[in-house]
C-alpha cells in the first residue's frame, strides 16, 4: 500500500510537465513532419499531399544550401572561439588574483541579459559603414580617403559581423559557468603541480580542461544547438538575410519561406531538416568529445 501510494505521488508530480511536454513538444513536432510532405500555403483550407517532392526541390534550392554553409560556418567559428575565450577568462578569474573580480564576473555576464534587439541596435552601430566604432578605430591605422568597410554590406564579411555579435553576447555566460566547476577543483592539485615545475598554461591543458571536461562537453552540445536559435534572432534584427541571401541561416531562411512566400509545407520541409541535423550534430559532438571522466 505503501510503494502504490508512493508511485501515485510520482506520478502526479510527473504528468503536469508529460503533459506540457506532449501538448507542446512532441504534437507540434509530429505536425512539422506531416506538414512538410504537403504542399500548402498556410492560410488556405486546400493541402496537397506532394509526399517528397519539397525535400528533393530542398535539394536543388541554392539558396536553401547557402543558409546550410552559413549555419555550419556560424556554429564552427561561434563555437570554437566562444568556448576558447570562455575556458581564458574563466581560468583567469579564478585562479589569479584580480581586483574586483565580481565586477569583472557581473561586466562579462551583462550582454547575456541583454534581449536581442538591443544587441543587434549595439553591433549594428558599431558596424556601421559611416560612424562606427569600428570603421573610427580602423581610420587611425589607414590612409585617409580610404573606403570605408561596409560590415553589413560586402557580402564576403557580413556573415563574420554576424559571428562578433553572437559571440560577444554568449562569451559571459559560458565563462560563469566555467569558473564555478574550476572552482571545484581542488588547490591542492594545483599546489602539487606548482612543486613539480609545472607553468600555468601546463597546468590550464593538463589539469584544468581534463578535470572539467564534463561539463566542457555538455556546454558545447548545449552551445552549437542553441546557436541555431540564436543566428536566426541575429540575423532577423541586424540584416533580415541580406545582402542578397549571404547571412541567411536555416531558422531565416524557413521563416520566409513559410510565412512571407507562403510556403507553409516547405517551410516544414526545412524545419525536418534543421530538426533531424541537430540531433545528428548532437549526437556527433557527443561521440567525438567522448572521455573517460577523471576522478580526484
Amino acid at each position: 500500500m505503501k510503494n502504490r501510494g508512493k508511485s501515485v505521488f510520482i506520478f502526479l508530480c510527473v504528468a503536469p510537465a508529460v503533459i506540457l511536454f506532449t501538448i507542446f513538444m512532441i504534437i507540434p513536432t509530429i505536425n512539422i513532419f506531416k506538414m512538410s510532405l504537403y504542399k500548402w500555403g498556410g492560410y488556405s483550407p486546400n493541402k496537397t499531399f506532394v509526399g517528397f517532392d519539397n525535400f528533393e526541390k530542398l535539394a536543388q534550392d541554392m539558396k536553401f544550401l547557402q543558409a546550410f554553409e552559413n549555419t555550419v560556418l556560424l556554429i564552427v567559428i561561434v563555437s570554437v572561439i566562444t568556448i576558447a575565450v570562455a575556458l581564458v577568462f574563466a581560468a583567469i578569474l579564478t585562479r589569479e588574483k584580480i581586483v574586483g573580480q565580481n565586477f569583472f564576473r557581473i561586466v562579462f555576464y551583462i550582454p547575456n541579459i541583454l534581449s536581442i534587439v538591443i544587441i543587434s541596435a549595439i553591433f549594428s552601430a558599431i558596424l556601421d559603414s559611416k560612424n562606427g566604432l569600428l570603421n573610427s578605430i580602423l581610420a587611425l591605422f589607414r590612409d585617409k580617403g580610404s573606403e570605408p568597410v561596409y560590415w553589413l554590406g560586402d557580402q564576403k564579411i557580413v556573415i563574420f559581423s554576424i559571428a562578433m555579435a553572437m559571440i560577444w553576447q554568449a562569451i559571459g555566460y559560458y565563462m560563469v559557468m566555467y569558473m564555478a566547476s574550476m572552482a571545484s577543483v581542488p588547490e591542492s592539485v594545483y599546489e602539487s603541480a606548482d612543486i613539480e615545475g609545472a607553468s600555468r598554461i601546463r597546468q590550464f591543458f593538463s589539469l584544468t580542461i581534463p578535470l572539467i571536461w564534463t561539463n566542457i562537453r555538455t556546454t558545447l552540445t548545449f552551445f552549437i544547438i542553441s546557436s541555431i536559435n540564436l543566428s536566426f534572432m541575429l540575423v532577423k534584427a541586424m540584416t533580415s538575410g541580406g545582402p542578397d541571401g549571404s547571412t541567411e541561416v536555416f531558422l531565416s531562411y524557413m521563416y520566409k519561406q513559410a510565412y512571407t512566400n507562403s510556403s507553409y509545407g516547405y517551410g516544414m520541409a526545412i524545419g525536418v531538416v534543421v530538426f533531424l541535423f541537430s540531433f545528428a550534430l548532437s549526437g556527433i559532438v557527443n561521440l567525438i568529445t567522448k572521455r573517460e571522466p577523471i576522478e580526484l
